[in-house]
């Protein structure tokens, strides 16, 4: 199932990019991120209360807490520089350079995670590189 899901994470993905790209024609980048983010707040926790899980947030235990607050800080940094990116280039390249971002994890989640870097691991991560390179020039 975990695939299905993936699949429908790069399709949202794809229509962030496009949505985003003619949000931001008229408006201000961080202005725009702050109103998406919005939406997103109320979709997060809008699920949350469907499927019931809020019961959960009394047993966060203070590592996970901070490590989802780090993940957050992260992921805003993200969208900012992301919009910001989007406003002024072209979509296929801020979306090739963004992607790269697996790459990056690749090698963060060896480094801090202890992951195997494994010959189809680093074929791929060579090959999406050269990708980004050919797309972004």
């Amino acid at each position: 199932m975990w695939a299905f899901y993936a699949v429908l994470s790069a399709l949202f993905a794809s229509l962030t990019a496009i949505l985003g790209k003619i949000g931001v024609r008229e408006v201000d980048s961080t202005l725009a991120t702050a109103i998406r983010t919005i939406f997103v707040l109320l979709m997060a926790w809008g699920m949350v209360f469907i499927t019931g899980a809020q019961s959960g947030i009394r047993g966060i235990g203070g590592k996970s807490f901070l490590f989802l607050v780090l993940s957050g800080f992260a992921t805003g940094a993200s969208w900012l520089f992301y919009y910001k990116a989007l406003s002024a280039g072209t979509v296929a390249k801020v979306v090739a350079i963004d992607k790269f971002s697996l790459v990056l994890t690749f090698v963060l989640a060896a480094l801090f995670l202890g992951e195997k870097l494994t010959l189809k691991t680093l074929l791929g991560g060579l090959l999406i590189t050269l990708g980004t390179l050919i797309v972004a020039l």
